[in-house]
């Protein structure tokens, strides 16, 4: 056996066939909705259990980050949304249109994140136009995951749908 045939066997191009596609799909979202706008949610926990330093602590990362986000959109967020545009545009077409299997799979990976993206930049918008802190930070954080976790359920539904039809179509010997 080849060296070529062994990692195509170790990374099995049939995505929805393949184990290691449903662990990235699981751990993909699981952290998409543990970071909030780059902030791990237990300190928005720990914010609103203890006050304080904790609650300092959270209101200066959050600041960092979505200055940071909004500093990007703005500068080259055009750009981001083309390349993006581009990039999804050209999964859909080679995996809808034409059949490729890995293409279908990274869009399915790839479209849900980009709403994300998006809901990441409106909130970091809100948060700024706001200039939240405290009770009103970690709702506006909580709601962010909320809707992040949303996403993600409707994504896995239609990914698993999808994935279940591909195999129950194609077949375990690929047609």
């Amino acid at each position: 056996m080849s060296f070529y045939q062994s990692v195509f066997e170790l990374i099995d191009m049939r995505s929805f066939s393949n184990l290691w596609f449903w662990i990235a799909l699981a751990v993909l979202w699981s952290t998409a909705s543990h970071w909030v706008l780059g902030v791990p949610y237990d300190m928005v926990l720990r914010a609103r259990r203890n006050g304080g330093q904790a609650e300092q602590d959270l209101e200066d990362l959050v600041r960092i980050n979505t200055n940071r986000l909004l500093f990007i959109a703005s500068v080259s967020g055009l750009w981001l949304l083309g390349f993006g545009c581009f990039l999804l545009t050209g999964l859909c077409v080679l995996g809808f249109f034409y059949g490729v299997e890995i293409a279908q799979a990274l869009f399915l990976l790839g479209f849900p994140m980009s709403i994300v993206g998006l809901i990441s930049l409106s909130t970091s918008r809100l948060i700024q136009h706001e200039a939240a802190s405290g009770e009103q930070l970690r709702r506006r954080l909580t709601r962010h995951r909320l809707y992040v976790q949303i996403t993600g359920m409707i994504s896995i539904f239609v990914t698993a749908l999808w994935g279940m039809y591909q195999n129950l179509a194609v077949g375990p010997l690929g047609g």
